[in-house]
């Protein structure tokens, strides 16, 4: 079993920035891809990044490439998410994703990210 909690999210300033953590518990060492999704309000939920564990290899959605990074710490067991020039369509519950090694994924409870001057 793997449990996801995110933290980070609030309320930003256009232009600004924030910093999603998600701290992984559990099987980890069977989790093959990790990730964050988003979903606005009446959106669907749409990929942002995603990140293989074994090669480190990384691919974010076009409108995000450039300005949001996702990265893994290891000792903390932790994905990260680092967001910058954030824009107001940026606005979203942000979820933390993993797939393990038999392809079933695994979700985060989601984080309110708001951008709003």
């Amino acid at each position: 079993q793997v449990q996801l909690v995110e933290s980070g999210g609030g309320l930003v300033q256009p232009g600004g920035s924030l910093r999603l953590s998600c701290v992984v518990s559990g099987n980890i060492f069977s989790l093959n891809v990790m990730g964050w999704y988003r979903q606005a309000p009446g959106k669907q939920r749409e990929v942002v990044a995603r990140l293989d564990t074994s090669s480190g290899a990384t691919e974010y959605a076009d409108s995000m490439q450039g300005r949001f990074t996702i990265s893994r710490d290891n000792a903390k067991n932790t994905v990260l998410l680092q967001m910058n020039s954030l824009k107001d369509e940026d606005t979203a519950v942000y979820y933390c994703w993993a797939m393990d090694n038999r392809y079933q994924t695994h979700w985060g409870q989601g984080t309110q990210v708001t951008v709003s001057s």
